[in-house]
């Protein structure tokens, strides 16, 4: 009930500012004895196996709230199974100039251009080696790319890198090749350049002591026939999954805000449809190969709902976290459960692909 007008003063300062607010909050939160108490329980029907991995919901936060900064306890007392930290660089960056993020409340959206700002792998792995087990009660993933100033043709060394030195404190990787944010990044989603560039991910993580499921980043402004291709270089390459979907360019739905020239990736609920529909084509392409994770306007449980009924094993929020505030997970966790015993389901795992299968 507090939520509207904590935002409503958050939503009075610049994006950054109230961004660092909130990571502060999140912190306290982080205190363990406080962090099992706020933790919901989610209902056993929603909860998942997949990666090799029990997810408790199949409900996470989405890289790029937690840029390595590490709050994950406090993310995961919230409700979230999982928490995917990131995009991190092998070295620190800045990101592009300020101002980079901007809010369109009139369309529940956000648009940035943050550009992997971010400490770098070493800073982010001794913040993960610094986290103990019993503050990590649902899993916690990270995203990982290449600095801005790695050419294309040397990016697969800069993922490696990443890959090696932080596998040792993840429970699932992911390669960001679709921020709009990094010059030149999305070339990487080409045929060629996502075999070589996958084909080494996926061979270095089945080589490490411990290997790790390794999954891939698209765009959703892929054309239909970029994104069956996409799906099926992942296949044969060895991926354990595809996260659907990146931000957008596309302006179409925002065309008339003010806001809507600048430059950088689109999320929020505009991104919905599109996001939803990737996920379908996905997972049909896919046909029980790998899984699928379905992000892109999550803002309630009908939302991860058309999205697991679409093929999404799990879902993941960002920008609805932004505008629906803490209590937003367990609200999601209990709606969701209550509509999969409205439609007869026992289990997320009986409704996936309702809708992708007609």
């Amino acid at each position: 009930m507090l939520w509207p007008l904590a935002r409503s003063l958050l939503f009075r300062l610049d994006p950054e500012t109230a961004h660092h607010l909130g990571m502060a909050g999140l912190r306290l939160l982080g205190w363990r004895p406080l962090a099992q108490l706020l933790r919901p329980r989610p209902d056993p029907s929603l909860r998942v196996k997949a990666l090799g991995l029990d997810f408790d919901s199949p409900l996470g936060l989405a890289a790029g709230f937690d840029k390595g900064q590490v709050v994950a306890p406090g993310l995961l007392a919230l409700g979230f199974s999982h928490v995917e930290i990131g995009t991190i660089t092998p070295r620190p960056q800045a990101g592009n100039p300020p101002p980079r993020l901007f809010r369109l409340p009139e369309h529940r959206a956000l648009i940035n251009r943050m550009g992997f700002n971010n400490d770098g792998m070493e800073a982010c792995a001794a913040r993960l080696a610094a986290l103990a087990a019993s503050a990590r009660p649902g899993l916690v993933g990270v995203n990982v790319g290449k600095n801005k100033d790695t050419p294309n043709e040397r990016a697969e060394e800069d993922y490696l890198l990443c890959i090696d030195r932080l596998h040792p404190f993840a429970d699932y990787l992911v390669v960001n090749i679709s921020s709009p944010n990094t010059p030149g990044l999305r070339e990487l989603q080409g045929r060629a350049a996502l075999e070589r560039l996958l084909g080494a991910c996926v061979k270095r993580v089945r080589e490490l002591p411990a290997p790790r499921p390794l999954l891939v980043k698209l765009a959703p402004d892929l054309s239909d026939e970029a994104l069956d291709e996409a799906v099926d270089v992942a296949v044969a390459c060895g991926a354990s999954g595809l996260i659907a979907t990146n931000t957008t360019i596309s302006r179409e739905a925002v065309s008339g805000h003010p806001r809507a020239g600048e430059a950088g990736g689109l999320s929020g609920a505009p991104l919905e449809a599109r996001a939803t529909e990737v996920v379908r084509r996905a997972f049909r392409r896919a046909a029980g190969r790998l899984p699928i994770v379905g992000a892109g306007g999550v803002f309630g449980a009908a939302d991860a709902y058309r999205k697991i009924r679409a093929g999404a094993t799990l879902v993941q929020l960002y920008t609805g976290f932004i505008y629906g505030g803490p209590a937003l997970p367990g609200r999601i966790l209990r709606e969701l459960a209550e509509l999969l015993r409205r439609d007869g389901f026992r289990s997320i795992g009986e409704a996936l692909g309702a809708d992708a299968r007609r």
